[in-house]
């Protein structure tokens, strides 16, 4: 098991050179917008585009990334904190080269650990520097005291929504939260499950006037994602559907919203800074 997770270490060094590590968090207002499969076909897009990248499911209790991939992962970031595992250990390689890293259901009992194993958890975090180019956070759906940490922690934030009112206001309410705290993040949309291209930007541009005019603050429309029957049957096959059908609708609106995506992070030209990343994450837990 070290062997290959020293393999999978040096594999991931010789590719595209050494780099800063950006961390993604990929949010929702309400569960059932399809926030995880936007997640997993995010990342294959970026991996695609040349990108080394670890999707890192959080979403405490309904962990669910490994299953949508038709993945079965052999330790999970609980089997880490129990068993003394490093986190190369539990990275798995999913489909499209991208490495990912399984929740698992008890992965709530990281916020009751001893301040030992917490520190070793961050220690282990810390590990990842400069190996991966995006590490993206799956996030729970809503939002707890415990996740807006890693959410405001990371250097972006990505909102996953419906053009359903329900949706949208439950997405209106979690950000206006994260705003209202001391540190402000990049904040992106995404509008999923959209009859036509039309209804996406338009939910799009009102929901970027209403957070404007209310909040003060200005979120990237990143683009939207059809109601298309290939996601469905991705979801029974357990196969992303950027592979099942990459020419169907959904599977071209996410590379289009991969490609805005990285047009938008080269015109920002800003540095991520991982280092601030794990010294946030270390202020939450009271470490030194």
């Amino acid at each position: 098991m070290n062997d290959q997770a020293e393999s999978l270490r040096r594999l991931m060094d010789n590719k595209n050179g050494m780099c800063d590590t950006k961390v993604i968090s990929v949010i929702s207002g309400k569960g059932g917008v399809g926030k995880s499969n936007f997640s997993i076909n995010f990342s294959l897009g970026l991996s695609r585009a040349g990108f080394r990248v670890l999707l890192f499911d959080l979403d405490i209790g309904m962990a669910n990334v490994d299953i949508l991939m038709g993945m079965t992962s052999k330790y999970n970031i609980v089997d880490m904190i129990e068993n003394e595992l490093t986190i190369w250990d539990i990275i798995e390689k999913g489909p499209g080269n991208v490495s990912f890293i399984s929740g698992g259901s008890g992965f709530s009992q990281l916020f009751k650990l001893s301040e030992r194993k917490l520190e070793r958890f961050v220690t282990q975090l810390e590990t990842l520097k400069q190996h991966y180019d995006y590490i993206i956070f799956d996030m729970g759906a809503g939002i707890s005291e415990d996740s807006l940490q890693f959410i405001l922690s990371g250097n972006e934030a990505i909102m996953v929504t419906t053009p359903e009112p329900t949706s949208i206001t439950d997405a209106y309410a979690m950000l206006k939260y994260i705003n209202n705290q001391v540190i402000t993040i990049k904040c992106s949309l995404i509008v999923n499950r959209t009859e036509t291209e039309k209804e996406g930007k338009v939910t799009g541009e009102n929901f970027q006037r209403v957070v404007k005019q209310f909040l003060q603050k200005e979120i990237t429309y990143l683009g939207s994602i059809p109601n298309d029957n290939t996601v469905k049957k991705a979801v029974r096959s357990q196969l992303p559907f950027l592979l099942l059908d990459p020419k169907a609708k959904s599977s071209r609106a996410v590379e289009l919203i991969v490609q805005e995506f990285i047009g938008e992070q080269r015109e920002q030209k800003s540095n991520s800074d991982f280092n601030l990343f794990v010294q946030r994450i270390k202020s939450f837990f009271s470490l030194k």
